[in-house]
């Protein structure tokens, strides 16, 4: 990128974010200095990430213990915001790992994609960050949902039933909840919104129809490894919540 266009980007970024803390001072001058650091803390982020990225498209041997990595930090990250300790981590590695390796897998089986760094990288993060979301918002449904019902929870464990089986149906209705979202974002694809990837094809050059397949691709990979990782998350963690009554997560 030239200088012009780096100049060009910071007028534009520097107006938004004057109109956007312009706005919010109606809110509060609190919310202020927290936009401000947000987005500076983006713009840094996003220049590491990017050296990060040419490194390993420079070295694609880089790219296996990257997407690694970047599974740990997913799972640890779903885990804090489900709660319940790390005894939950193991369970989240297995559902958010199983939904991305299914899908890549099957990409890559087909041909979809080029087996090349440039190619696995951005797609896979996509697939396993919605993976994290749809196992954090099964998690969460599931233990509010067992804690809420307990005295029912607790009737089936009396009857003989086993720590799975007494959450089974609070199990199911999380991962279905869980998967919502993503069931309105690739329903309203191309309508209400245009996604990510289509808009980024674009703005690169690619032709309309390039951005429209590969877009595609993404979605219905995302609903693919969100419901084996939302599914996933509520048969693993099953027996933990089951075990003793779990506190109703904060609002």
């Amino acid at each position: 990128m030239s200088l012009p266009d780096l100049l060009r980007l910071a007028v534009a970024v520097l107006a938004l974010l004057a109109l956007a803390c312009g706005v919010m001072a109606w809110t509060g001058r609190r919310t202020i200095p927290d936009a401000l650091v947000a987005v500076l803390r983006a713009a840094v982020q996003l220049a590491l990430v990017a050296l990060v990225i040419g490194w390993i498209f420079a070295h694609p041997v880089a790219v296996g213990p990257y997407l690694a990595v970047m599974l740990l930090a997913a799972a640890v990250t779903s885990a804090r915001r489900i709660g319940g300790g790390w005894a939950v981590l193991p369970s989240l590695l297995v559902s958010i790992g199983s939904g991305a390796a299914i899908v890549l897998g099957v990409v890559l089986a087909a041909g979809a994609l080029a087996p090349t760094g440039q190619e696995v990288l951005p797609f896979t993060a996509q697939v396993i960050g919605g993976a994290m979301t749809a196992a954090s918002l099964a998690g969460l449904r599931m233990r509010d949902d067992v804690a809420h019902r307990w005295g029912e929870v607790e009737a089936m464990l009396a009857l003989g039933f086993s720590r799975r089986e007494s959450v089974a149906d609070l199990g199911r209705r999380a991962a279905a909840r869980a998967l919502v979202p993503t069931l309105d974002q690739t329903r309203a694809a191309g309508l209400v919104t245009l996604p990510g990837a289509f808009v980024g094809l674009l703005l690169a050059g690619a032709p309309p129809w390039r951005a429209a397949q590969v877009q595609l691709l993404v979605l219905v990979g995302l609903l693919a490894a969100q419901a084996v990782s939302a599914v996933g998350t509520a048969v693993l963690t099953a027996p933990l919540w089951a075990a003793a009554r779990p506190m109703v997560t904060a609002r």
